[in-house]
Formats: structure tokens, C-alpha cells, sequence
């Protein structure tokens, strides 16, 4: 167990240096519109990098790795690791409940013809995900009156310490429970649900199709329906299977903690190891969308490859100037 601390204080470090990067990539790539993606996915995948993006800010680098490496900072004044505790889990909220919303766009876009055509848009994308970010950030401002100071130095209240009523009166077990039925139980569900009707649909509807292109003259031609269904389908079950993999250790510790009543406190080498892959690995999340598009897209794959080559370009560019002029 005294190796655990030493690991996580080295990955939450990488998982900074790399988050903050791709995450940015990904959000100046997709925002240019250039990668084959409708309006509304567009919306929907960049908010979701914003929002992995602010859970790397909050909940990696001003949470935990100040924590490791900078302790006794004015982070840890008990005003402003509240309102930080507080960001943290309304960017963690919004990054997985975007993930939700996105599925659900999808289930529709490929399962509801007639309703695609109102639902999925752009506009649309944007009211749904600033609806959904402005309700989460609601929920989660209870959490700044959970905390109380460690000691007060000079006047000035330290450190952020639960109050042993959260754990003991009604109203905050009741917050807590619905907290973590609300992130991640319910999305969890709900991505599962999402998907499996996607599949089944995709399914059904491909069999069918098969069917009546054999009956006509074009039956050995390319399905360009299908096709785009088919890589629809393949960004969504990257996206939301990653999520559902990442999360779901956190869920099983959840479900066992619940059903045994143990006192983390008092857990064993791997229950204590256990739990704590379950964090590391939730926070893993806000890294890998980035990367599933990069495998998944290949328009996204070739701005990627323009915006490196792009400087690079630029550099010699300059440097053939100079050497004409001289």
C-alpha cells in the first residue's frame, strides 16, 4: 500500500501532460468542421472534449496533483478547494452525462428516421448540452457546504475535511446516494440501453436491406446507407465502450461497498489497490476520446497529420526565404 501513493503521484502527472494536449488537439481539429461529421455530432463531440478537458484541469491538476506536489498552497485554503471540489465534480458530471446525451443523439439519428430530421441538429445539440451542463452545475453546489477546515491559521480556515454529518444525517446520505445514482449508475444504464437498441436496430435493418438489394439489379453495390450507418455506429460503440470499461470498476467497488457496508478505512491490500485502480482509471476517460478518433476517423487522422506537417511547413518555408535572400 505505500507504493500506491508514490504511483498515482506519478500518473496523474502523465495523465496532465498528455490530457491537456489531445484534448486541446481534438477541439481545434473538430471545431474547423473538416472531418466529414454532421453539424450535430461535431457539437456534441467537442463539448465532450471541453468537458474531459475541464476534468483534467480541476480534478487532475488543481485537486490532485497540487496536492501531491504543492502542498500548503493557497489551493488548499478551505474556501477555494471547495469551489475547486465543486468544479471538479459539475466537469466530471458534464463530461459523462455528455457521453449520455450523445449516445441518445445517436440512438435516434439511426433508429428514428422522422424524428432525426427535428432532433438532430446542431441547435438543438447546443440547448441539449447546455441544459444538461447548467443543471449539473446546480446539483453539485451542495458539495462546497460538505467541507469544513482542517485548522485555521492567522484567521484563515485550511484544508478541506468532510463534515461527519455528511456520512450521518439523513439529508446528506440521501444527496450522496442520489450523487452517485445520478454519476455513474444511471448513465451507465443508460449508454448500455442506448447501444443495445442501436445494435439490434442496425441489425434488423441491415438484414432487410440485404434482402431487397439482392431482389434488384444493384444488389452488388456498395450500400452507402449502411456504410454510413456502420461508421456511425463504430464512433459510438468506441466512445461509449470506453466509458462503460474505464467506469466500471468504480461501479463494482460501488456495488460492493453498498452491499457489504465496509469502512474503506479499514479495506485490505486489494480492496484498498482495488478502489484506487477504480478512480485511476475513471480519470483515464478524459484522455482517450482523442485517440478513439484518431483510430476511428480517418478525416479527423488526416488534420491531424495537416495541423503537425502545418509548422513544420511553415519553418522551412522561412528558412528557404532567408537562404534566397542571402
Amino acid at each position: 500500500m505505500d507504493t500506491v501513493p508514490n504511483i498515482k503521484k506519478v500518473y496523474y502527472m502523465i495523465l496532465a501532460v498528455i490530457g491537456v494536449p489531445v484534448n486541446l488537439v481534438a477541439i481545434a481539429i473538430l471545431s474547423r468542421a473538416k472531418c466529414g461529421l454532421s453539424g450535430c455530432t461535431t457539437r456534441y463531440l467537442v463539448d465532450m472534449a471541453v468537458a474531459d478537458l475541464l476534468v483534467i484541469v480541476t480534478d487532475i491538476i488543481l485537486w490532485r496533483i497540487s496536492y501531491y506536489y504543492f502542498p500548503g498552497s493557497f489551493l488548499d485554503i478551505t474556501p477555494v478547494c471547495s469551489v475547486i471540489y465543486v468544479l471538479t465534480c459539475a466537469a466530471r458530471d458534464c463530461s459523462v452525462w455528455f457521453t449520455v446525451t450523445f449516445s441518445f443523439d445517436r440512438f435516434v439519428a439511426i433508429c428514428f428516421q422522422k424524428l432525426r430530421i427535428k432532433y438532430c441538429t446542431e441547435k438543438n445539440a447546443t440547448a441539449v448540452l447546455a441544459i444538461t451542463c447548467i443543471l449539473l452545475c446546480f446539483k453539485n453546489v451542495p458539495f462546497y457546504f460538505t467541507f469544513e477546515p482542517g485548522e485555521i491559521i492567522d484567521n484563515v480556515p485550511w484544508f478541506c475535511y468532510s463534515k461527519s454529518s455528511y456520512y450521518t444525517e439523513p439529508g446528506w446520505v440521501g444527496f450522496d446516494w442520489m450523487d452517485t445514482i445520478l454519476t455513474p449508475v444511471l448513465p451507465f444504464a443508460l449508454i448500455s440501453l442506448f447501444n443495445c437498441l442501436t445494435i439490434r436496430y442496425i441489425v434488423i435493418a441491415s438484414r432487410v436491406r440485404k434482402k431487397l438489394r439482392h431482389q434488384t439489379k444493384g444488389g452488388n453495390r456498395i450500400d452507402e446507407k449502411m456504410a454510413n450507418r456502420r461508421k456511425s455506429i463504430i464512433l459510438l460503440l468506441s466512445i461509449s465502450g470506453s466509458f462503460i470499461l474505464l467506469w466500471l470498476t468504480y461501479v463494482l467497488h460501488f456495488i460492493y461497498y453498498n452491499i457489504t457496508t465496509t469502512n474503506p478505512e479499514r479495506y485490505e491490500d486489494s480492496l484498498y489497490i482495488f478502489q484506487q485502480a477504480g478512480v485511476m482509471l475513471l480519470s483515464l476517460n478524459c484522455c482517450t476520446n482523442t485517440f478513439i478518433y484518431a483510430l476511428t476517423q480517418s478525416q479527423f487522422r488526416e488534420q491531424f497529420m495537416r495541423a503537425i506537417k502545418y509548422p513544420v511547413n511553415t519553418v522551412f518555408q522561412i528558412t528557404n526565404k532567408q537562404n534566397n535572400r542571402n
